[in-house]
């Protein structure tokens, strides 16, 4: 741990100092005796020397081993001239062997600060060329993290018995991830295992006091943590808020209680630019799905309901969609299938594996046959395969009713059916004076008294579609270094499954659905984003948490500008 080694590159100076003091007065002390005395004799006098040869000895191999001691490595791995190292490293130099003595008590009692590593130095990437601030359109940055519940962390100390457990302490924990938040200055925070207790006395107050406004949502059931978004109140007014709970009673594929949280904000423009332009509505979704590997079909139902939800908050009076941005830990990697539903808005999961949504199939410890049925939840849910609800978006002929087989099997037995036209020839063998006793056991039902279902929509089999035109802020590939990003380390094996989703606008041509649609800027234009590392870079700062980084992900930051021409 970097911070134990600091503590002892201070102390272990003065500890020699101190023995190669007392090396002189013991050696004094036994020169005294022999003079007085003389009763000393000349194996005595070997054997002393021969101590006092060896602890100098110990002595110079003490300050040989000090040179190596690795917080003089860390100072050659430290930016001193960055501004954002100035701000969150708190790295002090080595005392001077005069004031070591009087410092000795302060070091043992007060913490030592953690020192910054360039291992876990993260650059800004510009994303588009250099152009001139434009009253035309309004900029604003989005950071997503998941913080670790501390509940979670003691829940499951196998996954991190690499750490040292001092540092996964909530006390030591929080204010470095606040730290983080300050630095980095997002408009817009979308936070992940938020515990509600710690949101309440830390996470709230803290960042209402740098002037955010914090919306949260708890997970349903018993669980302590949840979802957490927050925004700058000087730049954002927030139109409308919407709690999603995956939680669905007797849906098998909706029992487990992650929740997701969307929030409608208007941009508030400064005072140059109002009056001359009317921004456009921002819908943000923050959401943490399901981690269980095996269950794929229950990540694709929480997706499906999210979407919807976030197709309800941002769909326009005139059918559009408002600008959106979709933060979250979703549990799955970029090269899933429930990615590649995400960004293209298309999925045929027939004969998929329930485990192979996520992408973690080395994850999975168990095998599970489970394959994906044709319809993943029942329609009564209300949710069409398109990831809508269907009262928002109701067939146009509305005159012509639909009814559904259940429905025109019971038309068989209702009352106008069951009664004889009085004029009826009688044909023997074709036609009877009644009905036959079936069809009297039946209770008589009125087609006019069916009640309204939303199962009155069609549905594709193993088909899964939405139309929010979606892209993810990062490539999730480091180009510089030839390997893939890297957002934590499950079990030790370095993943992306964080991301910021943002729309664009589709430009895809011909009619084959298996075309991948290509997409290009609309309403939202990416800027930049703060650049990810590797599995290497992590496991060389002794992976995640570690005493810089105090949660078992990084965060994500990315840069947005919105055009404010667009009707």
């Amino acid at each position: 741990m970097m911070e134990g080694q600091q503590t002892v590159s201070y102390l272990e100076p003065n500890n020699d100092e101190a023995s190669h003091t007392n090396l002189n007065m013991e050696c004094g002390d036994k020169a005294i005796i022999k003079d007085s005395i003389g009763s000393f004799t000349k194996s005595v006098q070997n054997e002393s020397l021969c101590q006092c040869k060896e602890k100098h000895t110990t002595e110079s191999d003490n300050e040989a081993i000090l040179e190596t001691l690795p917080w003089s490595g860390l100072h050659s791995y430290t930016r001193q001239d960055d501004s954002a190292v100035k701000e969150w490293v708190l790295h002090k130099e080595k005392p001077s062997e005069e004031d070591s003595w009087h410092l000795l008590d302060l070091e043992q009692s007060l913490p030592q600060p953690a020192m910054y590593s360039e291992f876990l130095w993260r650059d800004w990437e510009n994303l588009c060329e250099t152009e001139d601030i434009s009253d035309k359109q309004f900029d604003f940055s989005v950071l997503s993290y998941n913080i670790l519940s501390q509940d979670l962390a003691d829940q499951n100390p196998e996954l991190y018995q690499h750490c040292d457990p001092s540092i996964l302490h909530w006390d030591y924990r929080w204010p470095n991830i606040l730290q983080e938040l300050q630095h980095w200055e997002a408009d817009i925070i979308c936070l992940q295992e938020v515990q509600q207790d710690h949101y309440k006395e830390h996470v709230e107050p803290s960042l209402s006091a740098i002037g955010y406004s914090c919306h949260f949502k708890r997970r349903t059931g018993r669980k302590t943590d949840g979802c957490c978004t927050c925004y700058k109140t000087q730049r954002f007014m927030l139109l409308s808020e919407s709690h999603v709970e995956f939680f669905r009673p007797g849906i098998d594929v909706l029992n487990r209680d992650n929740v997701g949280l969307v929030l409608l904000l208007k941009p508030l423009l400064p005072d140059a630019q109002q009056g001359r332009h009317n921004p456009i509505p921002l819908c943000v979704a923050n959401t943490h799905l399901l981690y269980n590997p095996r269950r794929g079909d229950i990540k694709l139902a929480q997706l499906a309901l999210l979407l919807a939800e976030v197709d309800k908050i941002s769909l326009t009076a005139h059918g559009s969609h408002y600008p959106v941005i979709l933060c979250g830990d979703l549990n799955a990697t970029p090269d899933s299938p429930l990615y590649h539903l995400l960004r293209y808005g298309y999925l045929n999961y027939r004969g998929m594996p329930s485990w192979k949504v996520s992408g973690q199939e080395q994850y999975c410890t168990l095998s599970n046959p489970r394959i994906l049925p044709p319809l993943l939840w029942p329609d009564y849910l209300g949710v069409t395969d398109n990831c809508q609800y269907a009262k928002l978006h109701k067939p146009k002929n509305l005159d012509k009713p639909i009814y559904t087989r259940q429905q025109l099997l019971e038309l068989r037995y209702c009352e106008c059916a069951l009664q004889r036209p009085p004029h009826l020839v009688f044909i023997k063998g074709v036609t009877d004076n009644e009905p036959d006793d079936f069809a009297k056991a039946s209770h008589p039902v009125s087609p006019t008294n069916f009640p309204e279902s939303p199962s009155t929509f069609l549905r594709l089999p193993f088909t899964l579609r939405h139309s929010l035109h979606l892209k993810s802020a990062y490539s999730h590939f480091l180009p510089s270094k030839g390997c893939a990003e890297v957002t934590t380390l499950p079990m030790g094996i370095g993943s992306t499954v964080d991301y910021i989703f943002y729309s664009v606008e589709s430009s895809a041509q011909g009619k084959s659905r298996q075309v991948i649609p290509v997409h290009r800027d609309s309403q939202l234009k990416l800027l930049g984003h703060l650049r990810l590392l590797c599995e290497d870079d992590l496991w060389v700062a002794q992976g995640l948490p570690n005493p810089f980084c105090c949660s078992d992900h990084l965060c994500l930051l990315a840069r947005f500008s919105m055009d404010l021409t667009t009707p």
